[in-house]
């Protein structure tokens, strides 16, 4: 589990793919001071297994089930990308529950800068938006975010600089896709209440005590 807090940007140093298996090999500082053969680590949101590392690098696996619901094949040398370890009961939580399992891509249609914030906008499909709602939490890319605005077929996060400074997201341009992941504990609300296809709504969530 991970916590949507971006430790550090890395970078692909090689993508090679063997059958259905595509391994990637990503140069990090940060991530590599308490690494472990077996570990997950989160890339670009994705949750992946630590299968080798050296002194300035690691390696990671994707399968082709995971490969079929993200973009990380479309990924090349030299690209950066956000990477979180798995949440350390140690810490403090600073993000939202994120399990590193992606629920689709969405894509960026829109980016308006200013001096203080940037506001991207995303299209999503209805049944991911139907489980989200204003003021409540995405990871997009792997990195814990608030909905600032929903629409019918897209919605708005905004970046303060930090999370511009810490993260690939002020990378980004119209067109490029990222990874979504709706907030745990809403899929559980959703599967309770037997909403499934209507969504969850605000008026909902009050009504069973959130």
């Amino acid at each position: 589990m991970f916590t949507g807090i971006v430790e550090e940007v890395g970078s692909i140093q090689s993508l090679q793919a063997i059958q259905s298996i595509v391994t990637l090999k990503i140069q990090c500082e940060t991530i590599l001071e308490d690494i472990q053969i077996g570990d997950s680590i989160s890339v670009n949101g994705v949750c992946l297994t630590v299968v080798d590392f050296d002194s300035d690098s690691f390696r990671v696996q994707v399968i082709k089930g995971t490969e079929n619901k993200t973009y990380l094949n479309q990924l090349s040398r030299g690209v950066s990308v956000n990477l979180e370890r798995a949440m350390s009961g140690k810490g403090r939580f600073g993000g939202h529950f994120v399990l590193g399992h992606i629920d689709e891509v969405g894509y960026i249609s829109k980016i308006s800068r200013g001096n203080n914030s940037t506001v991207i906008t995303i299209k999503a499909s209805k049944q991911l938006l139907n489980q989200i709602v204003s003021r409540g939490s995405i990871a997009v890319d792997g990195t814990s975010l608030t909905i600032f605005e929903l629409r019918d077929n897209e919605f708005d996060i905004h970046l303060i600089p930090e999370t511009r400074h810490s993260t690939i997201l002020d990378e980004k341009r119209n067109g490029d896709p990222v990874h979504l992941e709706t907030d745990m504990l809403f899929k559980y609300v959703e599967r309770i209440i037997g909403s499934k296809s209507h969504g969850i709504s605000e008026d909902k969530l009050k009504a069973y005590g959130f």
